[in-house]
């Protein structure tokens, strides 16, 4: 049996009902292109398998690979891929006209910096459905001008639309997690409503005001705006980055690169 490992942040799911729910979250079909990040003991792999009969799974613990292994040994096409998530190329996995459709239990204590690289990727991802938790995701979907809303918020609306599903309580896994989850649903727009002319500014133009989120704009974007600049702009000096929407960020993002 695989002891789970801390510093992997491994909780593993075992409360089948919850499990159905996932998978019914997720519709899985034959014809998917499906990505799985940290399959664990095969917990959602084996019901997605059953149905889709191919799966690509990324798994960075190499000890819980010959278990999953022989777990799905004639149940399907199971693609084992060796790999930390956070650096892995999933365009990689890309067909010509098939799009990837990822889920995955994320570690908590990496699920940030992946839903950033994820982001990546979204022009070749359909969408996808993570187990998170609860705080992480309630900040993907919160709006502007709430305590949850900051620089994940903005990054992550920019580029998809975000449907909080349902809360998994601690007791569905093993061990149990000192927090709440939560599974939510990210869909990457093919057009985006907002597009900033310069998506590295628009990037940076976030980082600082979250960065120093209790400050006004004026005073944490001083190192990328100045004063004339600023009568230029179409929100306000005084307003701090919580007041801001994904629109007033890009906004700003385009008038500055167009300077």
């Amino acid at each position: 049996m695989h002891i789970p490992r801390k510093r992997f942040g491994q909780h593993f799911l075992c409360d089948q009902s919850i499990v159905q729910r996932i998978v019914s979250a997720i519709k899985p079909t034959p014809s998917d292109f499906l990505v799985e990040i940290g399959p664990g003991q095969g917990a959602i792999t084996l019901p997605v398998l059953k149905i889709a009969r191919r799966l690509d799974v990324i798994e960075f613990d190499r000890d819980l690979i010959p278990e999953l292994d022989a777990r799905t040994e004639g149940r399907g096409d199971l693609v084992i891929h060796e790999a930390d998530a956070l650096t892995f190329d999933f365009s990689q996995l890309h067909r010509a006209g098939r799009m990837l459709r990822v889920f995955g239990n994320l570690p908590y204590n990496i699920s940030t910096p992946l839903l950033f690289h994820l982001l990546e990727y979204a022009p070749i991802i359909s969408d996808m459905v993570f187990m998170l938790q609860k705080e992480v995701a309630e900040r993907l979907a919160a709006p502007a001008d709430t305590d949850n809303y900051g620089r994940l918020s903005v990054m992550v609306q920019y580029h998809c639309k975000v449907d909080l599903l349902f809360d998994v309580p601690p007791s569905a896994f093993f061990p149990p997690p000192k927090v709440q989850s939560s599974i939510v649903r990210l869909i990457p727009y093919r057009e985006l409503p907002h597009t900033a002319i310069d998506y590295n500014l628009f990037s940076s133009i976030v980082r600082h005001a979250f960065g120093q989120r209790r400050k006004t704009l004026r005073n944490s974007l001083r190192e990328l705006i100045d004063a004339e600049t600023w009568e230029r702009m179409p929100v306000r000096a005084d307003l701090r980055a919580e007041d801001l929407t994904v629109q007033d960020f890009v906004a700003i993002s385009n008038v500055l690169s167009q300077s």
